[in-house]
């Protein structure tokens, strides 16, 4: 099966239009695509922001300006989308944009190396391929399907056609209930213990919590303090127990950055040693495939139902579920796409087919 077959990329798209081509953003998305756009010859007329952030800044030698202000001296162009967001205020004034004027979203991967371009996909076919024959549902195999195309094409329709609202997962994929002992690494302030417990009506046996950021882990303690049968930790999941090196940003970009700041960080089964999951959700910008590496015993032995970010890097939405079909052949796999401008929060949702019975 040829996913991407008769379709454009967007990186093709850009080099070949006869618009002027405007960058919408002045992030580290944009530095990314700007940097792509370098290495293909591609040559933006300008960049732009949203009004309220306009302020005659400078961006890459470029004058950030306004929409209207291209609107005024342009008959037309293309817009290149380079940011993210989950506010709905803000991607409902994209898809306006949208109506306005081409708009396509490059492609970037959040961490890592790997464009989602044409040569990407090919190297990654026959995976693409065997990951997509792993996907439990036609709700699965559509937004996979999708989600491929967004990347590959930017265009926003493949995007809007896949998605859907988190009750939708956890109603009907993951049934929590009010016995779990759940894990939550990329725990940040809280914010996903809270999710979790009113999926379960404040009922659990255990939290095991690990959290990098000494800012995040201290908002973390006071967030849940006074919990019972919780257990929290400030470290980085990886594969192996060991000092890394983690940028300082605020908010959930806490990363792995060789000019960041010491953090320790360890195997899951090390700080578990033994102690039964049965549910986990991973959120460790990038290092997912490490994470699993260092929780294999736990996958094996309890097989807990996972909810994991698969969109840090450009193969996480197929090569997370060939890893984790290898710990356990048994895991039934769901793909979800929530409401986000590009595709953050695609999920990967696993399920071991014995307790679906």
């Amino acid at each position: 099966m040829n996913i991407i077959e008769n379709l454009v990329s967007v990186w093709d798209y850009l080099a070949q239009t006869d618009e002027p081509i405007v960058l919408y953003g002045m992030g580290d998305g944009a530095d990314k695509v700007l940097a792509e756009f370098e290495k293909l010859g591609i040559k933006p007329y300008g960049v732009m922001a949203s009004d309220d952030f306009v302020r005659g800044q400078s961006f890459h030698g470029f004058t950030v300006k306004k929409l209207s202000d291209f609107e005024n001296e342009l008959e037309g162009f293309t817009v290149a989308l380079c940011f993210a967001s989950q506010l709905p205020d803000v991607m409902e004034h994209i898809r306006l944009v949208a109506k306005r004027h081409a708009l396509v979203v490059p492609s970037v991967p959040v961490f890592g190396e790997n464009v989602f371009n044409y040569d990407f996909y090919k190297q990654n076919e026959e995976q693409i391929n065997r990951a997509y024959s792993l996907l439990a549902d036609d709700l699965s195999r559509n937004v996979f399907c999708d989600i491929i195309r967004f990347q590959y094409t930017g265009r926003l329709e493949y995007l809007e056609s896949c998605t859907t609202d988190k009750d939708e997962a956890f109603k009907n994929i993951l049934k929590l209930g009010a016995d779990e002992a759940y894990l939550d690494l990329g725990a940040y302030n809280g914010d996903t213990i809270d999710e979790f417990m009113s999926y379960t009506n404040g009922s659990y046996k255990s939290i095991t919590a690990f959290e990098p950021s000494a800012k995040s882990f201290r908002k973390l303690g006071e967030h849940c303090a006074g919990m019972e049968n919780i257990s929290l930790w400030q470290l980085a999941s990886y594969n192996s127990n060991t000092q890394l090196r983690f940028n300082t940003k605020s908010g959930r970009n806490c990363a792995i950055d060789p000019e960041g700041v010491p953090v320790q960080a360890a195997r899951v089964d090390t700080i578990l040693c033994g102690k039964r999951i049965t549910y986990a959700k991973l959120d460790v910008e990038g290092a997912e495939k490490e994470t699993f590496e260092g929780m294999e015993n736990t996958i094996r032995l309890f097989k807990p139902k996972l909810n994991v970010a698969a969109y840090h890097r450009g193969e996480d939405v197929f090569a997370l579920i060939l890893q984790l079909n290898e710990l356990n052949p048994g895991y039934r796999f769901f793909l979800r796409h929530h409401p986000y401008i590009p595709h953050w929060d695609t999920n990967l949702y696993c399920v071991d087919s014995l307790s679906c019975l």
